[in-house]
């Protein structure tokens, strides 16, 4: 499992914002609703879909990313978890990934999203299918914004369709 023991407290809380903010705009449930949010926490290292979010700084940083994201990024979890969110994105394409997030700012969220995203090692993959929403914690403060990513396709033609 990606998720270091001394965080596991921090992410059980952080699924409860996954998944209450993931219903309350899609009307779907991100995982099993009676699931434990520990539990959730575990069966989401397993989905062969990636699930990330980042938080409210001013230069947002990934605050979560599942097993199959760090795969897919190509990195460890305290390299994931110290990455500003735009650096996802070739600066080519950090300009659209900006509209992205400020469309999903002002409308709560998007489904079917596709978009360029860059691993560690120069890879790049289109994301497809995404949906990317914002986080509100349990007293309404924005907590950041987090994605589903469901289906990739590695550029130089490997694809993922679980």
């Amino acid at each position: 499992m990606a998720i270091p023991d001394d965080k596991k407290d921090r992410i059980a809380r952080h699924m409860a914002v996954l998944q209450g903010n993931y219903y309350h705009y899609t009307g779907r449930y991100l995982f099993d609703p009676r699931l434990e949010f520990s539990q959730a926490a575990i069966w989401l290292e397993q989905v062969p879909f990636a699930l990330v979010s980042h938080g409210v700084e001013p230069d947002p940083i990934f605050n979560y990313g599942n097993e199959t994201a760090l795969q897919l990024f190509g990195m460890t979890w305290n390299e994931f978890t110290r990455l500003p969110s735009r650096l996802s994105a070739e600066f080519a394409d950090q300009a659209e990934r900006r509209r992205l997030l400020d469309c999903v700012l002002r409308e709560g969220y998007i489904e079917d999203y596709t978009g360029v995203r860059i691993a560690a090692d120069g890879c790049r993959f289109l994301i497809r299918q995404a949906t990317v929403w914002n986080l509100r914690d349990e007293t309404g403060q924005f907590y950041g914004q987090a994605a589903l990513i469901p289906r990739w396709e590695v550029l130089q033609g490997v694809s993922h369709e679980p």
